[in-house]
């Protein structure tokens, strides 16, 4: 039972390491325009019905991506910051992707945890479903019944 446990211990463990690698995990674009390919295919159009700016061919987002060209074009400010503007400029509503930090981070947090936990919830009621069988009848157990066969024949 303790070796269940460590076992269970280890992989939230696992699980947790793995989530905050992936949070903070760099490998970002190398070139100018994937950059701002990635910068406007994480932003939501302002004036379209769930299209990215990238996507988009309306009038605000040509606006917002010559914006993000111009700001990465600069090399002033991190992708980060810019995404910042973005989202001070046209509202938290512009953001396809939470952010991955402080109370958004959440979003992308908790629906693991539950899958997580579910899981150990079902391993765990499948191994006391498994440990719950009958016990195995005895010597004497075997000898009574087969005196009350012989008696029920005879």
């Amino acid at each position: 039972m303790k070796t269940r446990r460590s076992i269970w211990l280890a992989m939230f463990l696992v699980a947790g390491v793995l989530l905050v690698f992936g949070a903070n995990r760099g490998g970002g674009p190398k070139t100018q325009q994937e950059r701002i390919d990635l910068l406007t295919s994480n932003l939501a159009c302002p004036t379209c019905s769930g299209e990215s700016v990238f996507e988009s061919r309306a009038v605000a987002a040509e606006a917002i991506r010559s914006e993000v060209a111009r700001q990465v074009a600069a090399g002033l400010r991190t992708d980060d910051e810019i995404m910042g503007y973005i989202e001070q400029r046209f509202g938290g509503q512009v953001l396809l992707v939470p952010r991955a930090d402080g109370l958004d981070a959440l979003v992308w947090a908790l629906p693991v945890a539950v899958a997580v936990f579910s899981l150990f919830v079902l391993f765990s009621a499948f191994a006391k479903w498994r440990g719950n069988r009958p016990p195995s009848p005895s010597n004497d157990d075997e000898l009574i019944v087969a005196r009350a066969l012989d008696e029920r024949e005879s």
